[in-house]
């Protein structure tokens, strides 16, 4: 399994905004990090760690499936088991 792992460091300028501060946020950052609207905001270890709100991506992929199930629309693209493949020499634990 390959996992590719991308550091991007980033300085900027923390600005006034009204009675707060903030920074602006480049939008390939936003992009790169799955940010669209909403965001969770915490402090840990010292850091203010910005995430994206939406981690529910697959919502509604279970009455989705269901659906499928009860219109008999959920074969298998492929079966289960190749003609040529043998069973004989694989180790059950």
């Amino acid at each position: 399994m390959l996992l590719f792992v991308i550091t991007l460091i980033m300085r900027t300028t923390i600005r006034n905004i009204g009675n707060s501060k903030g920074v602006i946020l480049p939008k390939k950052l936003l992009k790169l990090c799955s940010i669209e609207e909403e965001v969770i905001i915490e402090v840990k270890d010292d850091a203010i760690v910005i995430r994206p709100e939406n981690t529910n991506k697959r919502k509604g992929w279970a009455d989705a499936f269901k659906k499928m199930a009860e219109r008999k629309d959920d074969d298998l693209e492929i079966d289960d088991l190749f003609e040529d493949e043998n069973l004989k020499d694989w180790t059950w634990k």
